[in-house]
């Protein structure tokens, strides 16, 4: 479904859950669309758990653009598109969350959007090779829970790092999770000798979701 924004129209792709309890609400990255394996593997696999999927294509995307819209319009049409998400949830929680760029959107506005918890895919820390410049704040901006599923390989940060700045940052961080995908760069992709294949990854992304998701409904 298209749903008008500011920026143009964005649009909602949804894999409905025969009995929900719930909805996921994905974006996808700025170099990619939601046809990324890993949302695809979570818009596949959650309806099964009774849990409906909508992956978000930004305004930017749909118009057939290239080069993704600045992070403040990427919010604003987030947002404009959320009173049309509460309306597909009708009533059950909603649970944002998305990969590299959607991730950082869904983090910057979970309050705002009224969101249980954030499932972010690929994080991307920092840009590759410029550690000077960090998006921790933004993935500890939610009070909510929040799971991060990172690759070891990830050259915007791999788990292991994403894992220190988490620790070493001020506050209680609990809420926030992270779980390595071994041998995984940042699109989620492995090597030959990787101990994953992508198949492999997918269910690693998926059942540990569904985990996740279960856990936070039992708390909500």
């Amino acid at each position: 479904m298209d749903v008008p924004t500011s920026a143009g129209p964005g649009r909602l792709v949804v894999a409905p859950a025969e009995r929900p309890r719930a909805l996921l609400w994905l974006g996808h990255g700025a170099g990619g669309g939601i046809g990324a394996a890993d949302l695809t593997a979570l818009a596949s696999t959650l309806p099964t758990v009774g849990v409906t999927v909508a992956r978000y294509e930004q305004p930017w995307r749909v118009a057939g653009k290239r080069v993704a819209s600045r992070p403040a319009a990427l919010d604003v049409a987030w947002l404009e598109t959320s009173p049309a998400v509460a309306e597909l949830a009708g009533g059950l929680p909603v649970i944002v969350g998305g990969r590299s760029a959607g991730a950082r959107v869904a983090c910057r506005t979970a309050a705002e959007t009224g969101a249980i918890a954030v499932v972010c895919l690929a994080f991307p820390l920092h840009p590759p090779g410029r550690p000077d410049v960090s998006r921790l704040a933004e993935l500890l901006t939610p009070s909510v829970p929040v799971l991060v599923l990172q690759g070891d390989r990830d050259t915007f940060g791999s788990a292991h790092l994403l894992r220190a700045e988490v620790e070493a940052a001020s506050g209680d961080r609990a809420n926030v999770r992270i779980v390595p995908v071994p041998g995984a760069d940042h699109g989620m992709k492995t090597l030959k000798a990787s101990p994953l294949t992508a198949r492999d990854v997918r269910e690693l992304v998926a059942s540990t979701t569904v985990a996740f998701v279960d856990e936070v409904l039992a708390t909500a």
